[in-house]
């Protein structure tokens, strides 16, 4: 079988506040990357997958360019973006049409020109008579005739379809020349919503599993990321709130415990989030809210705990969080190569657990270093567990059989006097496992019963720390002649 090319791969570059994750969001369609008036907001490489008109390209949103002794923040930014010019197919350099060339344009173009990848040169913020001197300007650059943009408002977009559709065409000629090859679109795999809890979940271990790591600032959670990927991938060091946005990676996770051998897996690397108190800039609640929204997008969770202060309250917050979004969550408990007690870190997190979690009773904890790679061989085996318990579907005979023997040991409750009977369960949906019963009294069945069903589900059938739905309905069973 011949090699497929891989997509075609745009990246934004400049100096600080120019406009690239502005360009960014508009070309991906929504706003995956932070937005602020504030420089340096990007600290990572972001990708995402670009639409503009037919064109279908991924692209790399980057950190400004700023100078910096080796080894502080500003020098590993630089790499970041230098690491996207590399990988990339064609670069756009933006400027700041409104303010001009400045020595760090000058610094990227020196740059720029010595690569060996096409590129674009467009000044941004263009609109209106302000930017007519800064466009004009950008010309001694030497990157060729700047393009007059507005990312802002979508002006100059045409010129962009046009050179980034001829830089395309000249890729794929390329392949197909070096390969021998004729080159077809492929279709985007279609979704099946029906849901059958009668038949078995079939898992599609060619289809990419939605990993976000969540945790608390300066947790480690790019450093974990860095370490299943076996590369720098992703700014580490040790000031706190170095993640900004939610970074979204693509890994192939190669394991005997993976689905034949091997699974894809998109790994989401989340802004720490603090408490409350102490999220007071305007930025760093756009980054809070920008992890939390990666929890609805993962289908597995796992969240990274410090070993040094395990399960204060922010952490029990988070996994509460996880668990009324009804994600698959697994704990992991980080910096176990440092020196600490750790029959009292082990107590902690069980006492936590059953104290303020009761509704994850049984999910899975694994101790771990980031640093080291120390018991992190344990931790994706964990996430496909959960998360093909996170798919569970339990057949209707089975559920009813089950249902008829937790109310002959424990009936519901009496409404006023009168006897209430469940009559019938079913499993509505999954992903989480989520559950129906009818009672011509369903209103009268009190919340701590349907804790106790949801306990003897999970007993029952092993479905260990995945959140339950259990909805009780009142009414004529709508599923009884299915």
């Amino acid at each position: 079988m011949a090699e497929t090319p891989h997509p075609f791969i745009l990246a934004i570059v400049g100096r600080p506040n120019v406009g690239k994750s502005t360009l960014f969001n508009r070309l991906v369609g929504r706003r995956l990357a932070l937005v602020d008036d504030q420089p340096g907001v990007t600290r990572d490489r972001r990708f995402g997958d670009a639409k503009l008109g037919d064109l279908r390209f991924q692209i790399i949103d980057t950190a400004g360019f700023e100078d910096g002794k080796a080894g502080s923040l500003e020098a590993r930014m630089r790499a970041q973006t230098e690491a996207a010019i590399a990988e990339a197919d064609m670069v756009l350099m933006l400027t700041d049409a409104r303010v001009g060339i400045l020595p760090e344009d000058e610094l990227f173009a020196r740059l720029l020109r010595k690569a060996n990848v096409p590129v674009m040169l467009a000044a941004n913020k263009a609109e209106g008579r302000a930017g007519d001197a800064g466009l004009n300007e950008a010309y001694r650059l030497g990157l060729g005739d700047p393009i007059a943009l507005s990312a802002e408002h979508g002006n100059g977009t045409d010129e962009l379809y046009t050179q980034i559709r001829d830089a395309q065409q000249a890729h794929k000629q390329a392949y197909e020349e070096a390969f021998g090859v004729v080159l077809e679109d492929a279709d985007e795999d279609g979704f099946d919503p029906h849901f059958d809890p009668d038949a078995p979940f079939e898992d599609d271990p060619d289809k990419p599993l939605r990993v976000a790591i969540l945790g608390r600032p300066n947790a480690g959670k790019s450093t974990l990321i860095n370490y299943l990927l076996d590369d720098d991938r992703l700014l580490t060091g040790p000031e706190a709130g170095i993640t900004r946005d939610s970074i979204s990676v693509n890994w192939m996770w190669e394991s005997d415990a993976a689905p034949n051998g091997a699974r894809p897996i998109t790994l989401w690397d989340t802004a720490g989030v603090r408490r409350k108190a102490r999220v007071i800039e305007k930025l760093e609640k756009l980054s809070v809210a920008d992890g939390l929204r990666a929890v609805k997008f993962a289908e597995v969770v796992v969240l990274l705990i410090d070993a040094t202060s395990p399960f204060d309250k922010q952490d029990i917050q988070l996994a509460d969080l996880v668990e009324r979004e009804g994600r698959a969550l697994v704990i992991a408990i980080n910096k176990w190569d440092l020196k600490l007690d750790r029959k009292t870190v082990r107590q902690t997190v069980n006492d936590a657990l059953l104290r303020a979690l009761p509704r994850l009773r049984g999910v899975p904890v694994i101790m771990l270093s980031a640093q080291t790679g120390k018991g992190v061989e344990k931790l994706m085996p964990a996430v496909q567990r959960q998360y093909e318990l996170w798919n569970a579907r339990i057949g209707t005979a089975k559920l009813n059989r089950w249902l008829g023997e937790v109310i002959d040991r424990h009936p519901p409750p009496a409404d006023k006097g009168r006897p209430v009977r469940l009559r019938y369960i079913t499993q509505a949906k999954a992903r989480p496992p989520t559950f129906v019963s009818f009672s011509s009294r369903g209103h009268a069945v009190p919340e701590s019963y349907q804790r106790y069903l949801a306990n003897s589900l999970r007993e029952t059938f092993a479905l260990d720390g995945i959140p339950l739905r259990i909805f009780i309905r009142k009414g004529k069973n709508p599923y009884e002649h299915k």
